[in-house]
Order: structure tokens, then C-alpha cells, then sequence
């Protein structure tokens, strides 16, 4: 089965930068959209930034100019770079992988947390 497995999560400063990273087994993430996903305490979970099969990005307004999505195929893993990180970043961060182009749904990592202080 397909397993997404998540680092690089922490604690880390106001204006301070992570870098999420997503390794894939059994599949070639170059195939799919992949994605990652956030959900802070009380709040409904929300798409983050996802990258195409295409290498197109797409991002939710609040991150724009901030965090960037990437690919590295040679290493079959996805990065979520985040930059100038506000409390507001705070939650659990989900990788994702839609496999409906080969008739499966989403797969989904374990979540790595990320915190943002002041």
C-alpha cells in the first residue's frame, strides 16, 4: 500500500521557516497531485498548497508569497517550505496523495506539528 510518511515539524519562532517534507513509498509522486493540508484546534481542516502531475501550484490565499510546494522526483518526495511562520500557521500539517487517476482516493501521512510562537 501506498505510505506517505512526514518530518520536519516543530516549534519554532514568529518570522522563523520550516521545511515539511513528505517521503513516498510504492508510488512515483510525479504521477499524482499531492498536497498538504493544516488543522489547528477547532477549525476544519484545510488545503494548504498542492503541485500537479503537471508541476502546476496552487496555494490558499493566506500563505500566498510565504510558502512554497515543491517536488524532488530523484527523491520521490514532496517539501512544504514555510517562511516568515505566524501563530496563525499553527496545526497539524498532512501530507496528501490523490490517486484517483488509477481508481483509489486520498492517502494520507500521519501529520507532523507545527507550532508557531511569539
Amino acid at each position: 500500500q501506498v505510505q506517505l510518511v512526514e518530518s520536519g515539524g516543530g516549534l519554532v519562532q514568529a518570522g522563523g521557516s520550516l521545511r515539511l517534507s513528505c517521503a513516498a513509498s510504492r508510488i512515483n509522486f510525479s504521477l499524482y497531485t499531492t498536497g498538504w493540508y493544516r488543522q489547528a484546534p477547532g477549525k476544519q481542516r484545510e488545503l494548504v498548497a498542492n503541485i500537479t502531475d503537471g508541476g502546476d501550484t496552487n496555494y490558499v490565499a493566506s500563505v500566498k508569497g510565504r510558502f512554497i510546494i515543491s517536488r524532488d522526483n530523484a527523491k520521490n518526495t514532496v517539501y512544504l517550505q514555510m517562511n516568515s511562520l505566524i501563530p496563525e500557521d499553527t496545526a497539524v500539517y498532512y501530507c496528501v496523495v490523490d490517486l484517483g487517476r488509477i481508481g483509489l482516493g486520498l492517502r494520507w501521512g500521519q501529520g507532523t506539528q507545527v507550532t508557531v510562537h511569539s
